[in-house]
């Protein structure tokens, strides 16, 4: 159930190579998405440190996208794999920090998918909504 008048703060960490520009090709192409994302540039989504993504969350944002070229397309050959596998690890983490896993998302946006990158930006506002606002809690989930 969404809460009236609630607007996320998304964190977008974007690869430079392929998902940036899949942004700005939806901004070129005057695509519409929700505002409520604030996009950090990024050499690779591998440069990306889990610590970030936890730093984000601490410095307030509800929730966290990281997108990078798709597997096998990344500009630095591998750096996506990398993030996979770290991310996938970082899941865990999260949990038992106390934040939902839904708040955070890893998407394969190229620089072509100027539709797509509007479509996750969308619909993970919508299940942000659907969430409501990150409460702040301590390690374990428990107040």
């Amino acid at each position: 159930m969404a809460i009236d008048g609630f607007e996320p703060r998304i964190a977008g960490f974007l690869c430079n190579w392929c998902s940036y520009a899949g942004a700005d090709l939806a901004g070129t192409s005057r695509m519409s998405y929700p505002s409520n994302i604030r996009i950090i540039r990024v050499p690779c989504s591998g440069r990306v440190d889990p610590l970030f993504v936890v730093k984000a969350f601490q410095q307030g944002a509800d929730g966290v996208l990281v997108a990078g070229c798709h597997l096998g397309d990344c500009h630095y050959n591998e750096g996506n794999f990398y993030s996979r596998r770290r991310f996938a690890l970082l899941a865990p983490f999260l949990d038992y920090l106390g934040i939902q896993k839904e708040r955070f998302r890893l998407e394969w946006v190229s620089a072509s998918e100027g539709r797509k990158f509007s479509d996750v930006v969308s619909s993970f506002t919508s299940d942000l909504k659907k969430l409501g606002p990150r409460s702040i809690l301590s390690p374990g989930g428990r107040e």
